[in-house]
């Protein structure tokens, strides 16, 4: 049997700062839309706290923080769909803050082209690729590059 390529790719798509993001829905365990975080002392900058989700301890990361971005400028209606993205990263599950959950949707894959090298403060190491999707630019992250060996441990650390 052949290797099959797939040619679709899910993903849940989301505002943080002034650029929309998509990972890969494969990744995404839920997405919660007000986590009670607790902060803890002396933490990297990036990490927001723990939050417990019904009954397991999960770090809360901030991208703001981490990649050093604005907060999205959002309308009253737009900040009620302010949230955490629960995600799976080499099966530790992390918080996500994000300015704005937009939805899921489908891409080919053979549409997405390469990031290019410099994307609004988050390097090119952390990008899977880019889609032009209806005239705007769609920046898929690659989750398990998002933070490398040491920070992971790190973090789990931290829930422990």
């Amino acid at each position: 049997m052949a290797n099959e390529q797939k040619e679709t790719l899910q993903l849940v798509t989301f505002q943080l700062g002034e650029e929309k993001y998509g990972i890969d829905i494969m990744d995404v365990k839920e997405i919660q839309r007000s986590l009670e975080i607790r902060a803890i002392p002396n933490a990297p900058l990036y990490i927001e706290g723990i939050a417990n989700l019904r009954g397991t301890i999960i770090p809360i990361i901030n991208l703001h923080q981490r990649f050093h971005l604005n907060h999205a400028d959002l309308s009253e209606e737009e900040l009620l769909l302010k949230g955490t993205i629960i995600i799976n990263i080499n099966n530790m599950l992390l918080g996500v803050i994000i300015d704005k959950i937009s939805m899921v949707m489908t891409v080919q894959v053979k549409s997405i082209q390469p990031p290019p090298q410099m994307i609004s403060g988050i390097g090119s190491e952390y990008i899977q690729g880019v889609v032009n999707e209806k005239g705007e630019y769609l920046i898929i992250l690659d989750i398990s590059r998002l933070f490398n060996p040491i920070e992971l441990q790190r973090i789990s650390s931290i829930s422990e």
